[in-house]
């Protein structure tokens, strides 16, 4: 991995980087879709690379029981399974201990797990994922980290993390025994739930590792915690791991998130929210999430915003159409996941280029002033921003507060 800082916010923690992996260069910040079973729902590698989408995640766990490494191993790794020549990072597994728990079980050998489709065990250890992720070929794989759900207090938190370390040093021994380092790159993952001395502690453990990684994965949230306890950890990681090496946090997909995230200093972020959201037919814009399924859009014959780069809106399909057809034609979903995506990567690029000239303070204000518009500003927006010298109400004095994550969603006609 070649990495390197194009430039800094002058006020934020936010920068622009240059990622250059084996297959290809992507700058950052980026936002990664997720393609858990090696493929983005609705789209082709090609329409996903069209939209300017550099890097991906495919999901190592799902991939190891269908299609299975020795598929991989004879399709040449994963890239050429799915058609991908871009760069692609692949998660470890963890994440499944908490969204498959009842299909687990956890000891310091690694997660014993049944398999949802045979019933068959599989044992997945430290050294046994990494060499999983070597058979997928990503560019950036993950550490197996022991992962427990986001609101969990009590000793397991600690246990946990304290495992995520050791962990991290099988990891390490296994991918370097590998003589993989050159081009697949090993993240490790900083836990220790919301408690600030566990994750204190974690991160001190993991900085001491950093010449055998290269990079950082901030995880163990977006899982259910309020969104002011969120971004306090979240600047409490990136403020603390190292400067040369990128920052990733892990399930962060709306919008408002994003932007609070590269404003603390984070390069990286994936969640599963845009495509999937796409599928129950709820379209992302700069004014907030449309959700097209109410009749309010039924006769509606703009599409889904006019000055929108994707397919969709550039061939003029209308709002009614989608309306018609959300959640009943696949048409439909493929649609809205093409807007989405590239809603995405226009928010982060745009991003990007405000860091670049310098202007990033009043890209912020300017995208949230248009997001929320009347509906208020999130109260941990605004305090997150605050803490980076970003006063969102400032010159504003119509501006008012909400209580709340502040996330927009239409939910009725009524509404």
């Amino acid at each position: 991995m070649q990495f390197e800082i194009l430039a800094k916010c002058h006020t934020t923690r936010a920068r622009v980087s240059r990622m250059i992996l084996a297959h290809g260069e992507t700058m950052l910040p980026t936002f990664m879709p997720v393609a858990t079973q090696a493929a983005i729902k609705g789209l082709t590698p090609d329409q996903v690379e069209s939209l300017g989408v550099t890097l991906i995640l495919n999901n190592t766990y799902h991939l190891n029981l269908r299609p299975g490494i020795e598929v991989l191993n004879r399709a040449g790794g994963a890239h050429k399974f799915q058609g991908w020549t871009r760069n692609l990072l692949t998660d470890s597994g963890g994440f499944q201990f908490v969204s498959l728990a009842k299909f687990s079980t956890i000891t310091e050998e690694g997660a014993l797990f049944e398999s949802p489709f045979t019933g068959e065990p599989t044992m997945l250890t430290p050294e046994e994922s990494i060499r999983i992720q070597h058979a997928i070929g990503a560019d950036i794989i993950m550490q197996l980290d022991d992962v427990v759900p986001s609101l969990l207090k009590g000793p397991r938190v600690g246990e946990a993390m304290e495992r995520s370390v050791r962990w991290l040093d099988r990891c390490i021994e296994q991918h370097e025994k590998s003589g993989r380092q050159n081009t697949q790159n090993l993240f490790a993952i900083v836990q220790g739930g919301l408690d600030h001395q566990l994750r204190d502690r974690c991160l001190d453990a993991m900085i001491e590792r950093k010449d055998r990684v290269a990079g950082y994965a901030i995880g163990g949230l977006s899982g259910g915690e309020e969104k002011d306890v969120f971004w306090r950890v979240i600047k409490q990681c990136a403020a603390k791991l190292p400067e040369d090496r990128p920052r990733y946090s892990m399930g962060v997909g709306f919008v408002e998130d994003l932007l609070v995230c590269f404003a603390l200093g984070v390069d990286m972020a994936d969640c599963v929210f845009p495509t999937r959201t796409a599928r129950f037919g709820v379209a992302l814009t700069f004014q907030g999430p449309l959700n097209l399924k109410l009749s309010r859009h039924a006769k509606d014959l703009k599409p889904i915003d006019e000055t929108c780069p994707c397919p969709t809106c550039k061939s003029g399909i209308s709002r009614a159409l989608l309306h018609h057809t959300a959640t009943h034609e696949t048409t439909a979903a493929h649609a809205v996941t093409s807007h989405n995506i590239t809603f995405q990567a226009q928010v982060v690029g745009q991003a990007r280029n405000a860091i670049l000239a310098g202007e990033f303070p009043s890209y912020l204000k300017k995208f949230f002033a248009t997001y929320f518009g009347d509906d208020g500003y999130p109260e941990w927006v605004v305090n997150a921003l605050r803490s980076v010298n970003v006063d969102l109400l400032e010159g504003n004095p119509e501006a008012h507060v909400v209580r709340g994550d502040g996330a927009k969603w239409e939910y009725s006609d009524a509404s």
